[in-house]
């Protein structure tokens, strides 16, 4: 009763019922069955892990009203304890079993990375002055939750009482913790004890060294169980101005167009109708464009937690595969030169050379790309070991070496200035070998190109060739001069053959989707444009933080990047750089349900591209599947049989009999199908390909330890033929989407429609940079080009106006697509609206009149007259 008095008279009812402000748990009861109260002035709910780290850690007091914390009974004394603190209020580490919290006697799966938040998930999505973005400046943070260290002594029969809170709390850290610090303290105390000595005669030195590593092992396991990204709220301050003007410009704009309806001109009644449909229509248009931009959100990664988390020093790397595509058709404008520096970029990345390879598209089937490629892959045996021991950026030769600036500045290896100029003379070589090679490519020969032993070049006829497919460097060879690995080059020339549809840019992309699911199958893609290449060598990192993150990345189809152009003029007179759309538009997108998908710069999720849906978020604690499958695929009757894979070799009709597979190798990575039934409908959506079907049910990627190089390159060459994509859901539902020149909108679209999101991502340094239009010409066929898609998308079945209902798509993303589609006709409208304003000033006898002053947004009855008289 002393205590409720003290506690300001709150029952005990009240009191035992609260949960602590800290760590989100229940604060417990004392021994005696009452409750827990840390703070005897002003009872902030606070429970007793958390009262004995502040004493120990933080600082003494209570949170609310900052009274320093009395010392408990059981409670460690530590400096500044008054003699009256004689531990009235006794507390034994067994009573954490009354908490309610899971016991963790069933065993916890190693790949598995747990909740460390109490009854909702750890996205790292925080507002700007949340709690939970404050708790993570804490290094024992755990998304609001911090974990304690127990006292402890050096005998190892000690850790027995341990076992009563291992059993009670439910964090994952903290049993891993107790069993990392069992198992260092045997080891060190097992030398010690076969010495004879007792404990005493051991003294306290080693216990202090081994408390001192286990400290250190306990905060970078906590660190690394952190999120990997966070999403910061622009702040009220900044933010709410903006929306202010944006409903006064609404009111503003009400009221002017109620004006205009109800003021007609009725000396000129045609003109004044197309005045005021034109102004409904740009109305319209400003709205879905302004109330996208309502949420704007930035986001920050943690590249040290992700390496902490995946990629540890003097460990095998855990950081997923990731396919990168690079798209090219005509070399004569797209120069091999500048294809070559996107490709030395990519061979340079900050990623593990094993988790990384380059697919390059030549649509164009020339030999000139085959050979630059051969050049830059020999040319990166040098480029490549050059970047990683000096950690250049950009990693991209031609405008590394056109930076302006002090390159010696933070650079104190003695041999790095003697090492630059050799790479500087040989990159000057390779440049000299390539122009020969673009030079020598102007002049055709009659009888075709002719390899070089004597066999006539395969792609001599653009529209009628065989599918080519070569490795450069990988696994099996293409060491650099420092005899370390290089990521893996491959070069990709699709089948073309007359009377096929081959759908440009989207059905080469999709035929890299499926030779890299063959031969390599890493679970994400990067797609580039030829003239984007890696400006900022961290940026696979970059992606992985989103796409990696245990609870926001099964959720996440795309990370993009903006474009960052070079060789913009000082006044960007063409608006190259597109401030509004890639610096706010997309930013306030992200704060919906993602950006659109801009074309190039992009890191997707290979399930997304696959058609499947992402899975739903879990209610009541239901635990969810990591993939959620299309009806097709997604749920298999228990009924069914289920066959291995190497069962499926006798199988008619299957098509796997000849592939050169053994049913363990496929037992071995756990790619189970169901039945022939099921095979068959899989192989409607996919494709013939059994190796390919294969690989869309290996969640993790990856491709059969069982399968042969020349196996898989055989089965790549029958994915790329030009007839591979009959009959089956490529174009439609899988991959990227046909039916636009603007494939990069339409499949972003259909991936939002599907209920994914996507993430922007905007590091300080830019991801990547590309080639603007350096002329008028080419800027205006540019602009054409998207207007021509927009209109396209429109007036298909794929409008955002009336498609996608039945999905999980935003009310607010909708706008923004839609606005993205209907942009174009307003030029319409307005086109319209001239050439009328000119007939109706034609047809009136009077005395000339400039068009320019006939401005729609000002015209009234007034005017009208004194123009018509």
């Amino acid at each position: 009763m002393e205590s409720e008095r003290e506690a300001g008279g709150k029952p005990m009812t009240a009191l035992s019922a609260q949960v602590c402000k800290i760590c989100a748990e229940n604060v417990g009861k004392t021994y005696n069955g009452e409750p827990f109260i840390a703070c005897h002035v002003c009872a902030f709910p606070v429970c007793r892990l958390c009262y004995e780290y502040e004493r120990k850690e933080g600082d003494q007091s209570c949170p609310q009203c900052k009274t320093r914390y009395k010392r408990h009974k059981g409670s460690p004394a530590i400096t500044g304890d008054s003699e009256e603190d004689d531990g009235s209020s006794a507390f034994n580490y067994a009573d954490l079993e009354e908490l309610g919290r899971p016991n963790y006697e069933k065993e916890v799966s190693h790949n598995h990375i747990p909740q460390l938040s109490s009854g909702q998930e750890l996205s790292g999505e925080f507002s700007a002055a949340s709690p939970e973005r404050l708790s993570m400046l804490s290094p024992l943070g755990g998304g609001g939750k911090r974990i304690h260290n127990l006292p402890y002594s050096s005998d190892v029969n000690q850790f027995q009482n341990v076992r009563a809170v291992d059993a009670g709390l439910g964090n994952v850290a903290w049993k891993e913790r107790v069993d990392g610090w069992k198992m260092k303290s045997e080891k060190s105390v097992a030398p010690t004890m076969s010495t004879g000595l007792t404990a005493s005669e051991r003294g306290t030195g080693d216990m202090d060294a081994r408390s001192d590593v286990l400290i250190d092992d306990s905060l970078l396991n906590d660190e690394a169980r952190q999120p990997l990204s966070r999403k910061v709220s622009i702040p009220s301050s900044r933010i709410n101005p903006y929306r202010m003007v944006i409903v006064l410009r609404l009111v503003v704009l009400c009221i002017f167009l109620h004006y205009r309806i109800t003021n007609p001109v009725r000396n000129a009644h045609a003109l004044w109708l197309v005045s005021v449909i034109c102004e409904i229509w740009f109305a319209i248009s400003w709205i879905l464009d302004q109330f996208p931009k309502w949420l704007p959100v930035n986001r920050e990664t943690y590249l040290d937690r992700l390496s902490l988390r995946y990629d540890r020093e003097g460990e095998p790397s855990q950081l997923a595969a990731v396919d990168i595509f690079v798209s090219t058709v005509d070399p004569l404008k797209e120069p091999p030169l500048v294809t070559a520096n996107t490709v030395l970029s990519i061979l340079a990345v900050d990623y593990p050379v094993d988790k990384v390879s380059c697919y390059v598209s030549d649509d164009g089937a020339a030999m000139l790309t085959f050979e630059a490629l051969a050049e830059t892959s020999e040319f990166a045996r040098k480029w490549v070991p050059f970047t990683k021991k000096y950690s250049i950026e950009p990693r991209a030769p031609e405008w590394y070496f056109a930076q302006k600036i002090d390159y010696l500045k933070d650079k104190v290896e003695t041999s790095f200035v003697k090492d630059r100029r050799a790479m500087k003379r040989e990159y000057e070589e390779f440049k000299i070998r390539i122009n020969r090679l673009v030079a020598k490519a102007t002049k055709v020969p009659e009888e075709g190109w002719v390899m070089q032993d004597g066999t006539p070049w395969p792609g001599n006829n653009v529209r009628d060739h065989p599918g080519m497919i070569q490795v450069f460097s990988g696994q099996s060879g293409g060491l650099d001069t420092d005899g370390n690995e290089l990521p893996r080059l491959v070069y990709v020339s699709r089948e073309k053959r007359p009377g096929f549809q081959h759908h440009k840019k989207a059905g080469a992309m999709n035929a890299l989707v499926r030779v890299s699911g063959v031969l390599t199958n890493g679970p994400f893609i990067l797609n580039l444009d030829c003239d984007h290449y890696i400006n900022n060598s961290k940026a696979i990192r970059e992606a992985m933080c989103f796409m990696m993150d245990p609870n926001l990345g099964k959720h996440v189809c795309y990370v993009q990047f903006p474009q960052r152009f070079d060789g913009i003029d000082r006044n960007d007179r063409y608006a190259n750089r597109n401030t509004v759309f890639f610096d706010i538009n997309l930013r306030g997108l992200d704060g919906i349900q993602g950006p659109v998908y801009v074309g190039t710069g992009c890191v997707f999720n290979r399930t997304a591209l696959y058609g499947n849906e992402p899975p739903l978020k879990p209610k009541h604690k239901k635990k969810s599947s990591k993939f959620s499958k299309k009806a097709s695929s997604r749920h298999t009757d228990s009924t069914i049989p289920i066959y291995s894979l190497g069962d499926m070799e006798g199988v008619e009709g299957t098509g796997f009999s000849g592939t050169g597979f053994s049913g363990s190798g496929f037992d071995d990575e756990k790619t189970l199908l169901t039945s022939q039934k099921s095979l068959e409908m899989l192989q409607n959506r996919f494709g013939q390909s059994i190796v390919f079907v294969v690989s869309t049910e290996m969640e993790n990627g990856g491709v059969p330890q069982s399968a042969t190089p020349e196996t898989l390159l055989k089965e790549a060459i029958h994915v790329i033929s030009c007839g591979y994509e009959d009959k089956s859901e490529w174009g439609t539902e899988i991959g990227w989407i046909y039916g636009s020149v603007t494939e990069d909108i339409l499949t972003g679209f259909k991936m939002h429609a599907r209920g994914w999101r996507s993430i922007y991502c905007m590091p300080k340094r830019p991801a990547f940079k590309g080639s603007a239009p350096i002329n008028l010409s080419d800027r205006l066929n540019q602009v054409l080009r998207w207007a021509l898609g927009s209109v396209e998308i429109l007036f298909s079945r794929h409008c955002p106006i009336w498609y996608g209902y039945g999905g999980r798509l935003k009310w607010l993303e909708r706008f923004a697509y839609i606005n993205t589609t209907i942009y174009p006709v307003c030029y319409l409208f307005l086109h319209a609206h001239i050439l009328l304003t000119k007939q109706v000033i034609k047809d009136n006898k009077s005395y000339m009149v400039d068009i320019s002053t006939v401005n729609h947004s000002l015209l009234n009855s007034s005017k009208i007259g004194k123009y018509i008289k």
